[in-house]
């Protein structure tokens, strides 16, 4: 697919200045959750412009982009909307505090988020990225419980969802469970309250849908019951767990807990990092099962991934708990530098009015069954032992066998492999150990989607071949 209106060349793209950045990649730079081998370092792809839904590197390759540049990137790239706000905005400033001062971009988009989102949330403080949405919501869910007219000073603790992620600051990896990311922290963490995440396919309750009547909602509002006195919120990933899997909660489960949390006096915090703006075919999970959160945590797609930029909305019930004179003390003294950058809110509103023309979430769900769809085939490969969708975020677990689901001998071996043979078939994606994620942008194409999986598919077949024992994944040579 040849691009419509090609980006001009980097000033650096001659092949001697390709070679000397790559060699100041494998000499400096510090990539995130990737493992560096001295002695077989691996070059990753470099690249220099986008298109669309698609990535081009220094090789002129046409990579499609299929985790949206990691789950942000709403509309594709270099899009004529996001663009035009983006330098509008630098044409009246590009940064000025929140700290005790204003600007229209922040309050504008404050305002258009308090109208989205769902009924009751009023107040919107802003921060720079996922983790930091959480980080605010501990924060704010810990001092209300001090400051609320009937205070509750022994509410301390959290419930969280086992195999939860929600960032990479101290307290978001507090409430978070996957000890690839967190057991090397334990030592900074507070402790949390664990109940078992809502998976059907691997029920901790060994039980099966829908004989089970959402015991595992029951659970989890038992435990809610049982720790009211001491809890001051949960924290959950409504509808889907993202990184722990594309894990999708049976319906139900989320209004049963939001229920249990509101009448047990226990603030819901929706972690709508991944989930919002879109990516589940409602524009907050949340839509779903009706659910009005305490407090909701909000990033990644926020300006459709052009820049870094968060919320955390709150509730008037909770804001009000920090109102009142300085000398009270009752301020939030937490904030950042960068709190709603004039450049992020502009774009974020121009993202916004995106999303919500008529008939775009509309094509999410259609285009999230398609991908599902052509990956049909994969559901008799014998190492495939799941697929996982809720609108355009899709899941695929690799296993050693489908029918016990047991792992593969390697963890994360294989869907790395699978993952770097993708680019073969152009295609940029990244695995969550061996669980394949497949995100695109909201604005693939059908024609691209179907790329998408014919790619997946050929690199799949590969990297682990349908015959049993023939998969790459067991050999030496791919130990590294």
């Amino acid at each position: 697919m040849t691009p419509i209106n090609p980006a001009p060349a980097p000033a650096d793209s001659d092949p001697a200045s390709l070679a000397r950045l790559r060699l100041w990649d494998r000499d400096h730079l510090w990539h995130p959750f990737e493992p560096f081998d001295a002695e077989n370092p691996q070059a990753p792809p470099l690249i220099i412009a986008g298109d669309g839904c698609w990535l081009i590197d220094s090789e002129g390759n046409r990579l499609l982009d299929g985790v949206s540049s990691l789950w942000c990137n709403l509309h594709g790239h270099r899009v004529p909307q996001l663009d035009a706000a983006l330098l509008g905005q630098t044409g009246q400033m590009a940064h000025s505090t929140l700290l005790g001062a204003s600007h229209i971009p922040a309050v504008k988009l404050a305002r258009r988020l308090v109208e989205c989102a769902p009924v009751g949330l009023t107040r919107v403080f802003f921060s720079d990225d996922g983790a930091t949405a959480v980080e605010a919501a501990l924060k704010i869910a810990l001092q209300y419980q001090q400051q609320r007219p009937d205070p509750k000073p022994g509410k301390t603790s959290y419930l969280a969802l086992t195999d939860a992620y929600h960032g990479d600051t101290l307290g978001a990896v507090a409430v978070g469970d996957i000890p690839r990311f967190h057991r090397q922290f334990a030592p900074l963490l507070f402790p949390v309250q664990r109940v078992a995440q809502p998976s059907c396919k691997r029920c901790p309750l060994g039980l099966s849908r829908p004989s089970c009547a959402l015991a595992c909602a029951r659970e989890t509002v038992t435990l809610i019951g049982l720790h009211a006195d001491k809890l001051a919120a949960i924290i959950v990933e409504p509808v889907i767990q993202g990184a722990a899997g594309m894990v999708v909660a049976p319906e139900g489960w989320l209004a049963a807990v939001a229920d249990a949390a509101r009448r047990h006096d226990v603030l819901l915090i929706a972690d709508e990092v991944a989930t919002g703006f879109g990516r589940t075919g409602r524009l907050f999970a949340c839509d779903h099962e009706g659910v009005i959160p305490d407090l909701l945590c909000l990033a990644k797609g926020l300006t459709g991934g052009y820049l870094p930029l968060a919320a955390t909305m709150a509730t008037e019930k909770v804001f009000a708990a920090f109102t009142g004179p300085p000398s009270a003390g009752r301020a939030f003294y937490h904030g950042h530098t960068y709190s709603g950058n004039p450049l992020g809110a502009a774009v974020a509103l121009a993202s916004l009015e995106m999303l919500l023309e008529p008939g775009y979430l509309e094509k999410v769900e259609p285009k999230g069954a398609r991908l599902q769809a052509a990956l049909a085939p994969l559901l008799d490969h014998p190492c495939v032992g799941d697929i996982r969708r809720k609108g355009l975020m899709l899941g695929i677990e690799l296993v050693s066998d489908r029918a016990t689901l047991a792992p593969l001998p390697v963890p994360g071996r294989t869907g790395r492999l699978v993952c770097d043979r993708a680019r073969a078939f152009g295609l940029l994606i990244r695995p969550l150990g061996d669980v394949l994620v497949l995100m695109p942008p909201l604005a693939i194409t059908y024609e691209e989607i179907d790329h998408l999986a014919v790619g997946l598919l050929a690199a799949i077949g590969e990297v682990i071949p349908a015959r049993p024992g023939a998969g790459r994944q067991q050999t030496p040579e791919n130990s590294r």
